[in-house]
């Protein structure tokens, strides 16, 4: 006997029919439309995007790449500033040897000289001498922490504090003020000096702060025009009386007291003080609060998508201002020590030097990351500490430190650049190519 139906699949099935098949058919279709919409990704914000492409491209090769890149563009500056070097280029196609023999010693003497200015000097006999240049390098390092560490903090908040510039002249201000116009004993004379310049940092980030979370103000914006009130109350304030140190007609302060001074690590001749210790406790201490604490989560939740944040129940405003407040005081911890320390132990109007803008360049380097910021710090601090011997023994202008900082930092901000001039595999962030693909 035959089956009058054709068999298909298992012999103890009857294959499907087509009344059976439409009503499957439309069961899947009522399934589906009544299936919740899975929510939409948010767009993340372009800092994030800038964020995530830094992190993702940005690798220990290319860092090393990116080092490597600006000494020899160091390098070449080097020897177009060298007028007698510039003269064997002159006849180069009849003695190449001289060119490259001069290019070599000029080069080579000014990078072994910043060596030796920043980390260690073979020649030098004694301890203090071969202890100098890693003591004046952890010098310029300590402050440079502090800022960096304010504007990495503010960046992972999603701010931009370019107003760390002006945070540490408040600090200093009050950190200098409250040293020479308070009669304390040592260590507590110490202790209120710190205490006056992280709150005098503090106020100075409330300000922003308060205004981005209340009012929608840029921070970029009202940053900066804090920096420059800063700038002109920290001129105005220096000549006033009981400020100004008595019988000079320059802008200069009465000196720190000892007893608000911080002390020197390794003896009286060396000027590396405990600010590097306190920057160092401070990377701990950022590390701890980003990765640890609920402080630091909600930071990173506001700071990856604010309306994301907000609908898990964030406060914004919260936490705006307190990481604001917090970028602050670090700030103003960090230009304290330009004062306490061993820089100046009295108020100039360039007691501050640059150290505001140059951690942004240190936080920057580090890619926003405490460890990483102090890595960063050290290296800045290195070459100010080399860049003053390579000044002194080479002839080679301090400004050329400058311009090393500067490549170092377009070439670690520019990944993508290096692993062209190096033709390296790009790797690029997931994020930001689907974001890009579909527009803003």
């Amino acid at each position: 006997m035959t089956n009058s139906h054709p068999v298909s699949g298992s012999p103890d099935k009857e294959p499907a029919t087509e009344p059976a098949l439409a009503e499957a058919a439309g069961a899947d279709r009522a399934a589906t439309m009544t299936a919740p919409k899975q929510p939409e990704e948010p767009r993340p914000s372009l800092g994030r995007l800038f964020l995530d492409n830094l992190w993702a491209a940005n690798t220990v090769t290319v860092t090393v790449l990116a080092l490597l890149l600006a000494m020899l563009i160091g390098a070449v500056l080097i020897i177009v500033s060298d007028p007698e070097v510039l003269a064997t280029y002159g006849y180069l196609t009849a003695r190449p040897a001289d060119a490259l023999n001069s290019s070599w010693a000029v080069v080579s003497e000014a990078y072994a000289n910043l060596f030796k200015g920043a980390i260690f000097d073979p020649e030098a006999s004694g301890f203090t001498a071969a202890m100098g240049p890693i003591s004046e390098t952890l010098t310029y390092t300590a402050p440079l922490v502090f800022t960096g560490l304010s504007v990495a903090l503010a960046f992972r908040g999603g701010l931009f504090n370019i107003g760390a510039q002006g945070q540490a002249t408040i600090g200093v201000i009050l950190a200098a003020v409250a040293g020479f116009a308070l009669p304390l004993p040592p260590v507590v004379h110490l202790v209120v000096a710190l205490l006056a310049g992280a709150i005098g940092g503090a106020v100075w980030g409330f300000i922003p702060g308060i205004l981005k979370a209340r009012t929608g103000a840029h921070e970029v914006i009202n940053t900066i025009m804090l920096n420059y009130i800063a700038v002109y109350f920290l001129s105005w304030i220096i000549v006033q009386s009981g400020v100004q140190s008595p019988g000079r007609a320059d802008a200069i302060s009465k000196p720190v007291d000892p007893s608000a001074q911080l002390p020197r690590l390794l003896g009286d001749n060396l000027r590396v003080h405990a600010g590097i210790l306190l920057a160092v406790l401070a990377t701990w201490f950022v590390a701890w609060l980003l990765n640890r604490s609920t402080l630091g989560f909600e930071l990173r939740a506001v700071g990856a998508n604010p309306d994301a944040a907000r609908t898990a129940g964030i406060s914004i405003t919260k936490t705006y201002v307190l990481v604001m407040v917090i970028a602050g005081v670090l700030a103003g911890l960090g230009g304290s020590q330009m004062a306490l320390g061993t820089t100046a132990n009295a108020l100039t109007p360039l007691v501050v030097a640059q150290i505001g803008f140059d951690g942004i360049l240190v936080a920057l380097l580090g890619r926003v990351k405490p460890w990483g910021v102090l890595l960063a710090a050290l290296l800045f601090g290195a070459l100010q500490a080399g860049g003053n011997r390579m000044q002194s023994y080479s002839g080679i202008s301090l400004e050329l430190v400058t311009v090393l900082q500067a490549l170092i930092v377009i070439f670690i901000a520019a990944p993508a650049l290096v692993k062209a001039i190096f033709q390296l595999r790009a790797a690029r962030a997931a994020r930001l190519q689907t974001s890009l693909a579909k527009g803003w």
